[in-house]
């Protein structure tokens, strides 16, 4: 009997080192179509909502590749199968996002954006190929495993509700069901060539905070005709602070931050009123209904302290992602064998928010970091800035590894 296991193990260990070579092999002949894929991809950006020429070019890529899919899916978009032997086995989801952000290019490449005051600066353009990549691979291996792999193509990852909240209202996760589910995400901070990974609460829960103040405007020189919202908003914008400060557990991850302070008024002139917006994001749901509350009876406390009067809207938005520690654990020993153990890294968790944590609250899900940042040759620029880039041999790894982990969770 020991005999027929060690044989056994021995077996499925080379047919996995071949697996391995076939996937890595597949991913290095397309590279070419993957860098054409993304540059044409990043060369016409489209924002959140209005994702129709994206969309429409990546149903082109699966038809092409003789991929079944479904356009329209949650607005633009689109979802693939991909049907291995016995398809009704199991089935696991890849996701990619598609749309841009409203900034400004200053990249000097060829492959600039082409749409003016838009761009893919969150390399959303990188994952959307990677997805692409890999799905062109699973099809060509689908005699190799068992089970149904679907392709989520998601638009609207960058705006409330988010893309993903409504595609799972659509049904995105059911016929056929998913049992689980990665993502990936671009890291210009870790080189090219590796990933890393969070296993449990990995991202925190994002609300936006819209605060209209309102006083009574008049001329700077009588102030005390006047009911300044300046003023109010000021106190306001310090007095938040001790939510965090005061009211949050020590222990507890927290931030809230106000990136937006408009005053219209002049050198000489109190305005009516002053629009303040911000955001609030933390990593424990109870809390997260708590301070809210909080915020609003500070904000409203305040204003009518000086004499005046407060409007507070705070979107709810997406919660914080957990990454399946059982799922994370078996991708992150995967990821191991496809790019050595060298390249596989642990990261801490972040305050930055995704909407990929719909999913993850619904079924077991790992969301990890892809590695395209090369300091020798200057892809160093982080996301969200108008310089952000990334080195475009982190695609081949964007899409075999997807492929890798898909075909090995389904075993």
């Amino acid at each position: 009997m020991f005999i027929f296991i060690a044989l056994t193990v021995t077996l499925n260990k080379f047919t996995n080192m071949e697996l391995k070579d076939k996937i890595k092999n597949a991913a290095d002949n397309c590279f070419d179509e993957l860098v054409s894929i993304r540059r044409h991809l990043h060369e016409y950006p489209e924002l959140s909502y209005n994702e129709t020429e994206t969309a429409k070019f990546i149903s082109g890529k699966l038809s092409e590749y003789g991929i079944e899919h479904y356009n329209n899916i949650g607005g633009h978009g689109i979802v693939g199968l991909i049907k291995g032997k016995n398809p009704s086995k199991k089935t696991i989801a890849l996701r990619a996002d598609m749309d841009a952000l409203p900034i400004e290019e200053k990249n000097d490449v060829a492959y600039c954006s082409k749409n003016k005051g838009v761009m893919h600066a969150c390399g959303h353009d990188a994952h959307t190929t990677s997805l692409l990549g890999a799905s062109k691979i699973l099809n060509e291996l689908k005699e190799n495993f068992e089970g149904t792999i679907k392709l989520i193509f998601q638009p609207a990852e960058e705006k409330l509700p988010g893309g993903a909240s409504i595609m799972i209202k659509e049904g995105v996760l059911k016929d056929p069901d998913v049992q689980q589910i990665f993502g990936q995400h671009v890291l210009p901070q870790l080189e090219t060539g590796k990933v890393a990974f969070r296993s449990g609460i990995a991202m925190a829960s994002c609300d936006e905070i819209y605060i209209t103040v309102k006083g009574k405007g008049g001329h700077g020189a009588v102030p005390h005709l006047a009911i300044d919202p300046v003023l109010i908003a000021s106190h306001i914008v310090i007095a938040l602070q001790q939510v965090v400060s005061r009211n949050t557990n020590p222990t507890l991850p927290c931030v809230l931050t106000i990136g937006k302070f408009i005053a219209n008024g002049a050198t000489n002139i109190i305005p009516d009123e002053v629009k303040l917006e911000g955001t609030f994001r933390t990593f424990d749901e109870k809390w997260r209904a708590e301070a809210k509350e909080k915020i609003i009876s500070i904000c409203n406390n305040i204003a009518t302290g000086f004499g005046g009067s407060c409007d507070v809207v705070i979107d709810h938005g997406y919660p914080f992602l957990k990454n399946d520690e059982p799922l994370t654990a078996a991708a992150f020993q995967l990821a191991q064998e496809y790019l050595g153990s060298e390249n596989v890294e642990e990261i801490p968790a972040r305050m930055t928010a995704e909407d990929f944590s719909y999913y993850s609250q619904i079924v077991p899900a790992c969301f990890y970091r892809l590695g395209t940042g090369n300091k020798a040759k200057g892809i160093t620029s982080p996301i969200h800035t108008p310089t952000f880039d990334i080195d475009e041999n982190s695609l081949k790894v964007g899409a075999g590894l997807m492929a890798w982990l898909a075909v090995n969770e389904l075993k």
